[in-house]
Protein backbone atom coordinates (compact mmCIF):
# COMPACT_ATOMS: atom_id res chain seq x y z
CA UNK A 1 0.00 0.00 0.00
CA UNK A 2 1.05 3.02 -1.10
CA UNK A 3 2.43 5.78 1.36
CA UNK A 4 -0.12 8.25 -0.11
CA UNK A 5 -3.41 5.73 0.92
CA UNK A 6 -1.58 5.14 4.25
CA UNK A 7 -1.81 9.37 5.20
CA UNK A 8 -5.55 9.38 3.86
CA UNK A 9 -6.73 6.83 5.69
CA UNK A 10 -6.41 8.07 9.35
CA UNK A 11 -7.34 11.35 8.29
CA UNK A 12 -10.72 10.28 6.24
CA UNK A 13 -11.43 8.30 9.85
CA UNK A 14 -10.81 11.51 11.61
CA UNK A 15 -12.95 13.85 9.27
CA UNK A 16 -15.63 10.91 9.43
CA UNK A 17 -15.47 10.76 13.41
CA UNK A 18 -16.31 14.65 13.60
CA UNK A 19 -19.04 14.42 11.27
CA UNK A 20 -20.54 11.46 12.77
CA UNK A 21 -20.39 13.22 16.28
CA UNK A 22 -21.43 16.40 14.12
CA UNK A 23 -24.78 13.99 13.04
CA UNK A 24 -25.88 13.23 16.69
CA UNK A 25 -25.50 16.44 17.81
CA UNK A 26 -27.77 17.66 15.11
CA UNK A 27 -30.05 14.94 15.76
CA UNK A 28 -30.63 15.41 19.82
CA UNK A 29 -29.64 19.84 19.28
CA UNK A 30 -30.86 20.88 16.24
CA UNK A 31 -29.75 21.51 12.88
CA UNK A 32 -27.88 24.72 14.02
CA UNK A 33 -26.18 23.51 16.98
CA UNK A 34 -24.68 20.91 15.20
CA UNK A 35 -23.89 23.02 12.30
CA UNK A 36 -22.06 25.38 14.54
CA UNK A 37 -20.02 22.46 16.40
CA UNK A 38 -18.84 21.53 13.08
CA UNK A 39 -17.64 24.36 11.75
CA UNK A 40 -16.06 25.03 15.39
CA UNK A 41 -13.89 21.73 15.48
CA UNK A 42 -13.03 22.51 11.05
CA UNK A 43 -12.01 25.82 12.44
CA UNK A 44 -9.83 24.39 15.39
CA UNK A 45 -8.54 21.71 13.24
CA UNK A 46 -7.25 24.51 10.49
CA UNK A 47 -5.82 26.71 12.84
CA UNK A 48 -3.78 23.87 14.12
CA UNK A 49 -2.62 22.76 11.18
CA UNK A 50 -1.53 26.87 9.92
CA UNK A 51 -0.02 26.87 13.64
CA UNK A 52 1.99 23.56 12.78
CA UNK A 53 2.70 25.13 9.48
CA UNK A 54 3.83 28.37 10.95
CA UNK A 55 6.38 25.91 13.39
CA UNK A 56 7.80 24.34 10.26
CA UNK A 57 8.26 27.23 8.83
CA UNK A 58 10.38 28.82 11.65
CA UNK A 59 11.96 25.82 12.18
CA UNK A 60 13.36 25.79 8.24
CA UNK A 61 15.25 28.52 9.24
CA UNK A 62 17.15 27.11 11.77
CA UNK A 63 17.09 22.89 10.88
CA UNK A 64 18.43 21.51 14.30
CA UNK A 65 17.64 18.21 15.54
CA UNK A 66 17.56 19.42 18.90
CA UNK A 67 14.39 22.66 18.01
CA UNK A 68 12.62 19.89 16.35
CA UNK A 69 9.20 21.29 16.89
CA UNK A 70 6.04 18.55 18.59
CA UNK A 71 3.24 17.72 16.61
CA UNK A 72 0.16 15.65 16.40
CA UNK A 73 -0.98 13.38 13.73
CA UNK A 74 0.09 13.13 10.55
CA UNK A 75 2.10 16.37 11.80
CA UNK A 76 3.93 14.16 14.43
CA UNK A 77 4.72 11.26 11.42
CA UNK A 78 6.57 13.87 9.25
CA UNK A 79 8.23 15.32 12.16
CA UNK A 80 9.66 12.15 13.57
CA UNK A 81 10.96 11.62 9.85
CA UNK A 82 12.40 15.09 9.41
CA UNK A 83 13.51 14.52 12.61
CA UNK A 84 15.36 11.16 11.73
CA UNK A 85 16.67 12.77 8.47
CA UNK A 86 18.60 15.92 10.28
CA UNK A 87 19.74 13.63 12.98
CA UNK A 88 21.48 11.58 9.90
CA UNK A 89 22.17 14.59 8.21
CA UNK A 90 24.16 15.75 11.33
CA UNK A 91 25.91 12.68 12.09
CA UNK A 92 26.91 12.62 8.32
CA UNK A 93 28.32 16.33 8.72
CA UNK A 94 30.15 15.39 11.75
CA UNK A 95 31.88 12.52 9.97
CA UNK A 96 32.75 14.38 6.82
CA UNK A 97 34.11 17.30 9.05
CA UNK A 98 36.26 14.77 10.92
CA UNK A 99 37.52 13.02 7.19
CA UNK A 100 38.17 16.64 5.94
CA UNK A 101 40.30 16.99 9.39
CA UNK A 102 41.67 13.97 8.32
CA UNK A 103 42.28 14.91 5.34
CA UNK A 104 43.99 18.33 5.98
CA UNK A 105 46.31 16.46 8.66
CA UNK A 106 47.37 14.02 6.07
CA UNK A 107 48.31 16.65 3.41
CA UNK A 108 49.66 18.71 5.91
CA UNK A 109 52.56 16.08 7.04
CA UNK A 110 53.12 14.98 3.00
CA UNK A 111 56.71 16.33 2.05
CA UNK A 112 55.32 16.94 -1.34
CA UNK A 113 53.53 20.11 -1.92
CA UNK A 114 49.83 20.14 -2.99
CA UNK A 115 48.14 22.99 -4.57
CA UNK A 116 44.43 23.42 -5.43
CA UNK A 117 43.51 26.04 -7.95
CA UNK A 118 39.95 26.20 -9.84
CA UNK A 119 39.22 27.15 -13.19
CA UNK A 120 40.36 30.91 -13.32
CA UNK A 121 43.38 30.03 -11.83
CA UNK A 122 42.46 30.91 -8.08
CA UNK A 123 44.43 29.40 -4.97
CA UNK A 124 41.38 27.15 -3.42
CA UNK A 125 43.69 25.12 -0.93
CA UNK A 126 47.92 23.88 -0.42
CA UNK A 127 49.14 22.18 2.46
CA UNK A 128 52.24 23.51 4.40
CA UNK A 129 55.02 21.81 1.91
CA UNK A 130 53.16 23.82 -0.82
CA UNK A 131 53.46 27.08 1.07
CA UNK A 132 57.67 26.76 1.58
CA UNK A 133 58.26 25.42 -2.00
CA UNK A 134 55.87 28.41 -3.34
CA UNK A 135 56.61 31.11 -1.33
CA UNK A 136 52.81 31.17 -0.86
CA UNK A 137 50.73 31.67 2.68
CA UNK A 138 47.06 30.08 2.50
CA UNK A 139 46.10 32.68 5.61
CA UNK A 140 46.98 35.67 2.85
CA UNK A 141 46.53 34.36 -0.29
CA UNK A 142 43.46 32.45 -0.23
CA UNK A 143 41.15 33.46 -3.22
CA UNK A 144 44.00 35.10 -5.00
CA UNK A 145 45.00 34.09 -8.87
CA UNK A 146 48.65 31.96 -8.13
CA UNK A 147 50.22 32.95 -11.44
CA UNK A 148 50.20 36.46 -9.41
CA UNK A 149 51.97 34.94 -6.78
CA UNK A 150 54.58 32.83 -8.25
CA UNK A 151 55.80 34.74 -10.91
CA UNK A 152 58.32 32.59 -12.48
CA UNK A 153 58.31 32.63 -16.46
CA UNK A 154 58.71 28.57 -17.11
CA UNK A 155 55.64 28.16 -13.84
CA UNK A 156 53.32 30.70 -15.56
CA UNK A 157 53.67 29.21 -19.46
CA UNK A 158 53.49 25.66 -17.91
CA UNK A 159 50.00 26.97 -16.22
CA UNK A 160 48.99 29.05 -18.99
CA UNK A 161 49.46 26.54 -21.52
CA UNK A 162 48.62 23.35 -20.28
CA UNK A 163 50.84 21.30 -21.66
CA UNK A 164 50.65 18.37 -18.48
CA UNK A 165 52.00 15.65 -20.16
CA UNK A 166 55.49 15.94 -18.43
CA UNK A 167 56.48 17.59 -15.52
CA UNK A 168 58.43 20.98 -14.83
CA UNK A 169 61.63 21.38 -13.13
CA UNK A 170 61.93 24.81 -11.86
CA UNK A 171 64.23 26.12 -9.28
CA UNK A 172 62.65 28.38 -6.94
CA UNK A 173 62.74 29.97 -3.23
CA UNK A 174 66.60 28.10 -3.86
CA UNK A 175 65.00 24.97 -4.29
CA UNK A 176 65.20 22.44 -7.07
CA UNK A 177 61.05 21.66 -8.01
CA UNK A 178 59.60 19.11 -10.39
CA UNK A 179 55.89 20.00 -10.37
CA UNK A 180 53.26 18.05 -12.22
CA UNK A 181 49.67 19.25 -12.60
CA UNK A 182 46.45 16.66 -12.52
CA UNK A 183 44.01 18.44 -14.23
CA UNK A 184 40.38 17.54 -12.55
CA UNK A 185 36.11 18.33 -12.59
CA UNK A 186 35.54 21.40 -14.53
CA UNK A 187 38.83 22.69 -15.36
CA UNK A 188 40.19 22.69 -12.03
CA UNK A 189 43.77 21.73 -10.86
CA UNK A 190 45.53 20.20 -8.78
CA UNK A 191 49.56 20.75 -8.17
CA UNK A 192 52.09 18.69 -6.76
CA UNK A 193 55.47 19.75 -6.32
CA UNK A 194 58.26 17.30 -4.77
CA UNK A 195 61.59 18.87 -3.67
CA UNK A 196 64.43 17.28 -5.50
CA UNK A 197 67.19 19.64 -4.23
CA UNK A 198 68.54 16.93 -1.91
CA UNK A 199 68.50 14.36 -4.70
CA UNK A 200 69.79 16.89 -6.76
CA UNK A 201 72.47 17.66 -4.52
CA UNK A 202 73.08 13.56 -3.59
CA UNK A 203 73.50 13.14 -7.25
CA UNK A 204 76.19 15.29 -8.14
CA UNK A 205 78.09 14.72 -5.20
CA UNK A 206 77.93 11.19 -6.37
CA UNK A 207 79.03 12.50 -10.04
CA UNK A 208 81.76 14.33 -8.15
CA UNK A 209 83.24 11.36 -6.36
CA UNK A 210 83.57 9.12 -8.85
CA UNK A 211 85.11 11.54 -11.58
CA UNK A 212 87.58 12.76 -8.39
CA UNK A 213 88.15 9.30 -7.27
CA UNK A 214 88.62 8.26 -11.20
CA UNK A 215 90.89 11.11 -11.08
CA UNK A 216 93.10 10.08 -8.52
CA UNK A 217 93.23 6.43 -9.47
CA UNK A 218 94.15 7.39 -13.43
CA UNK A 219 97.23 9.35 -12.03
CA UNK A 220 98.65 6.51 -10.48
CA UNK A 221 97.62 3.88 -13.14
CA UNK A 222 99.18 5.99 -15.69
CA UNK A 223 103.03 6.05 -13.72
CA UNK A 224 102.73 2.12 -13.53
CA UNK A 225 101.36 1.55 -16.90
CA UNK A 226 104.33 3.55 -17.87
CA UNK A 227 106.89 2.34 -16.37
CA UNK A 228 105.89 -1.28 -17.17
CA UNK A 229 106.09 -0.45 -21.10
CA UNK A 230 109.44 1.38 -20.89
CA UNK A 231 111.03 -2.07 -18.33
CA UNK A 232 108.92 -4.22 -21.30
CA UNK A 233 110.41 -2.73 -24.10
CA UNK A 234 114.01 -2.45 -22.67
CA UNK A 235 114.77 -5.74 -21.58
CA UNK A 236 118.60 -4.76 -21.17
CA UNK A 237 118.22 -1.94 -18.84
CA UNK A 238 120.32 -1.48 -16.01
CA UNK A 239 119.29 -2.96 -12.64
CA UNK A 240 119.49 0.47 -10.43
CA UNK A 241 117.24 2.21 -13.33
CA UNK A 242 114.86 -1.26 -13.11
CA UNK A 243 114.86 -0.97 -9.60
CA UNK A 244 114.33 2.95 -9.40
CA UNK A 245 110.97 2.03 -11.80
CA UNK A 246 110.03 -0.84 -9.05
CA UNK A 247 109.99 1.57 -6.12
CA UNK A 248 108.24 4.34 -8.32
CA UNK A 249 105.49 1.71 -9.04
CA UNK A 250 105.66 0.26 -5.78
CA UNK A 251 104.50 3.71 -4.01
CA UNK A 252 101.94 4.42 -6.56
CA UNK A 253 100.39 1.05 -5.70
CA UNK A 254 100.22 2.10 -2.11
CA UNK A 255 99.01 4.89 -2.95
CA UNK A 256 95.76 3.15 -4.51
CA UNK A 257 95.41 0.45 -2.07
CA UNK A 258 95.35 3.64 0.66
CA UNK A 259 92.54 5.32 -1.74
CA UNK A 260 90.32 2.12 -2.15
CA UNK A 261 90.87 1.12 1.43
CA UNK A 262 89.61 4.64 2.70
CA UNK A 263 86.93 4.66 -0.01
CA UNK A 264 85.85 1.47 1.97
CA UNK A 265 86.24 2.98 5.39
CA UNK A 266 83.69 6.08 4.04
CA UNK A 267 81.33 3.60 2.34
CA UNK A 268 81.01 1.46 5.73
CA UNK A 269 80.26 4.27 7.29
CA UNK A 270 77.96 5.95 6.00
CA UNK A 271 76.43 2.77 5.10
CA UNK A 272 73.46 1.98 7.70
CA UNK A 273 73.87 -1.01 7.92
CA UNK A 274 77.39 -1.01 9.46
CA UNK A 275 76.26 -0.72 13.78
CA UNK A 276 78.82 1.05 16.01
CA UNK A 277 80.73 -1.59 18.02
CA UNK A 278 80.79 0.57 21.32
CA UNK A 279 83.04 -0.38 23.82
CA UNK A 280 85.49 0.73 26.79
CA UNK A 281 88.59 2.77 25.56
CA UNK A 282 91.17 3.00 27.17
CA UNK A 283 92.44 6.80 26.04
CA UNK A 284 95.99 6.32 27.54
CA UNK A 285 97.25 3.52 25.21
CA UNK A 286 94.99 5.05 22.06
CA UNK A 287 97.14 8.21 22.61
CA UNK A 288 99.85 6.70 23.09
CA UNK A 289 99.80 4.98 19.73
CA UNK A 290 98.57 8.01 17.84
CA UNK A 291 101.45 9.84 19.32
CA UNK A 292 104.12 6.87 18.38
CA UNK A 293 102.82 6.80 14.70
CA UNK A 294 103.02 10.68 14.17
CA UNK A 295 106.44 10.38 15.65
CA UNK A 296 107.48 7.49 13.28
CA UNK A 297 105.63 9.48 10.32
CA UNK A 298 107.57 12.67 10.81
CA UNK A 299 110.83 10.88 11.20
CA UNK A 300 112.08 13.68 13.65
CA UNK A 301 111.66 16.40 11.37
CA UNK A 302 108.95 17.72 14.11
CA UNK A 303 108.53 18.51 17.84
CA UNK A 304 105.96 16.27 18.90
CA UNK A 305 104.21 16.43 21.96
CA UNK A 306 101.19 14.71 23.67
CA UNK A 307 98.90 14.57 27.08
CA UNK A 308 96.36 12.99 28.24
CA UNK A 309 94.13 14.73 31.10
CA UNK A 310 90.67 13.25 30.32
CA UNK A 311 89.00 10.01 31.01
CA UNK A 312 88.04 6.99 28.88
CA UNK A 313 84.84 7.02 26.71
CA UNK A 314 82.62 4.53 25.14
CA UNK A 315 83.05 4.39 21.48
CA UNK A 316 84.89 2.06 18.57
CA UNK A 317 88.29 1.80 19.31
CA UNK A 318 88.90 1.31 15.57
CA UNK A 319 86.96 4.07 14.48
CA UNK A 320 88.08 6.47 17.12
CA UNK A 321 91.63 5.05 16.17
CA UNK A 322 91.27 6.04 12.43
CA UNK A 323 90.06 9.37 13.30
CA UNK A 324 92.10 10.35 15.20
CA UNK A 325 94.96 9.34 13.61
CA UNK A 326 94.01 11.37 10.78
CA UNK A 327 94.28 14.41 12.55
CA UNK A 328 97.63 13.75 13.74
CA UNK A 329 99.25 12.03 10.62
CA UNK A 330 97.28 15.73 8.84
CA UNK A 331 99.22 17.65 11.13
CA UNK A 332 102.14 16.26 10.35
CA UNK A 333 102.35 16.09 6.44
CA UNK A 334 101.07 19.86 6.36
CA UNK A 335 103.61 21.33 9.33
CA UNK A 336 107.07 22.28 8.00
CA UNK A 337 110.16 20.89 9.36
CA UNK A 338 110.76 21.93 13.13
CA UNK A 339 107.51 22.73 13.45
CA UNK A 340 105.52 22.04 16.87
CA UNK A 341 102.36 19.90 17.11
CA UNK A 342 100.66 19.12 20.56
CA UNK A 343 98.39 15.75 20.70
CA UNK A 344 95.87 16.11 23.68
CA UNK A 345 92.82 14.58 25.15
CA UNK A 346 91.38 16.57 28.18
CA UNK A 347 87.98 17.14 29.44
CA UNK A 348 86.06 20.78 29.34
CA UNK A 349 82.81 21.76 30.55
CA UNK A 350 81.00 20.22 27.61
CA UNK A 351 82.40 16.76 27.39
CA UNK A 352 85.79 15.00 26.44
CA UNK A 353 87.79 16.80 24.11
CA UNK A 354 90.83 15.21 21.42
CA UNK A 355 92.19 17.98 19.66
CA UNK A 356 95.73 18.42 17.58
CA UNK A 357 97.15 22.00 17.27
CA UNK A 358 100.31 22.84 15.17
CA UNK A 359 102.14 26.13 13.69
CA UNK A 360 102.25 25.30 10.33
CA UNK A 361 100.58 27.18 7.09
CA UNK A 362 97.30 27.41 8.38
CA UNK A 363 94.37 27.54 6.49
CA UNK A 364 92.41 30.76 4.67
CA UNK A 365 88.71 31.23 6.19
CA UNK A 366 87.27 30.46 2.60
CA UNK A 367 88.06 26.70 2.70
CA UNK A 368 87.73 26.04 5.99
CA UNK A 369 83.85 25.12 5.37
CA UNK A 370 84.85 23.24 2.74
CA UNK A 371 87.88 20.89 4.21
CA UNK A 372 85.62 17.76 5.14
CA UNK A 373 84.46 17.50 1.53
CA UNK A 374 85.67 14.39 0.10
CA UNK A 375 88.71 14.47 -2.28
CA UNK A 376 89.02 18.65 -1.38
CA UNK A 377 92.39 20.14 -1.09
CA UNK A 378 93.26 23.58 0.03
CA UNK A 379 96.33 23.26 -2.85
CA UNK A 380 96.05 20.64 -5.43
CA UNK A 381 99.74 21.12 -6.19
CA UNK A 382 100.56 19.73 -2.53
CA UNK A 383 98.22 16.22 -2.82
CA UNK A 384 101.65 14.28 -4.51
CA UNK A 385 104.07 15.91 -1.55
CA UNK A 386 101.64 14.64 1.52
CA UNK A 387 100.43 11.47 -0.05
CA UNK A 388 97.26 11.65 1.35
CA UNK A 389 94.34 10.18 -0.44
CA UNK A 390 91.91 13.16 0.20
CA UNK A 391 89.50 11.01 2.59
CA UNK A 392 90.72 11.77 5.86
CA UNK A 393 88.51 14.28 7.06
CA UNK A 394 85.34 13.19 5.50
CA UNK A 395 86.12 9.64 7.53
CA UNK A 396 86.63 12.17 10.74
CA UNK A 397 83.46 13.94 10.22
CA UNK A 398 81.66 10.47 9.82
CA UNK A 399 83.25 8.69 12.35
CA UNK A 400 82.53 11.84 15.44
CA UNK A 401 78.96 11.96 13.37
CA UNK A 402 78.34 8.08 14.83
CA UNK A 403 80.02 9.02 18.05
CA UNK A 404 77.77 12.17 18.77
CA UNK A 405 80.57 14.39 18.63
CA UNK A 406 81.77 17.67 16.32
CA UNK A 407 84.80 18.37 14.61
CA UNK A 408 85.87 21.75 15.30
CA UNK A 409 88.25 23.29 13.18
CA UNK A 410 90.10 26.43 13.93
CA UNK A 411 92.93 28.26 11.83
CA UNK A 412 94.88 31.35 10.59
CA UNK A 413 97.08 31.72 7.94
CA UNK A 414 100.72 31.53 8.85
CA UNK A 415 100.40 30.42 12.56
CA UNK A 416 98.98 26.95 12.23
CA UNK A 417 95.67 25.22 13.08
CA UNK A 418 93.66 23.73 15.46
CA UNK A 419 91.62 20.65 14.66
CA UNK A 420 89.16 19.73 17.84
CA UNK A 421 86.80 16.57 18.01
CA UNK A 422 83.87 17.75 20.57
CA UNK A 423 82.34 14.60 22.75
CA UNK A 424 79.40 15.00 24.97
CA UNK A 425 79.79 14.63 28.34
CA UNK A 426 78.01 11.37 28.42
CA UNK A 427 80.44 9.76 26.53
CA UNK A 428 82.97 9.83 29.56
CA UNK A 429 82.80 6.69 31.46
CA UNK A 430 82.71 7.45 35.05
CA UNK A 431 84.82 5.11 37.59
Amino acid sequence: MSKHVLFWIPAALRLGIIWVVAGIIWYFFGPEIGLILGMAVMTILVVMQLHYLSQLDIWLDDPVAAKMPDGWGAWAANYARLYRLIRDNEKNRVEMSEWLARFREAMSMLPDGVMMMDDTLFLEWCNPAAERHLGLSMERDKGMRVTNMVRHPDFINYIILARFDQPLTLTLQDRKLLMQVIPFENRRRIVVTHDVTEADRIDRLRRDFIANASHELRTPLTVINGFLEIDATNPDMDKNTLQSHLNLMREQGQRMQALVEDMLVLTNLESVDFPLQSEKIDMQQMMEQIAKDATALSAGKHKISWTVDGPDIMGSPDELRTAFSNLATNAVRYTPEQGEINICWTVTDVGPRFSVQDNGEGIAPEHIPRLTERFYRVDKSRSRQTKGTGLGLSIVRHVLLRHNAKLLISSEVGKGSAFTAQFPRNAAVIS
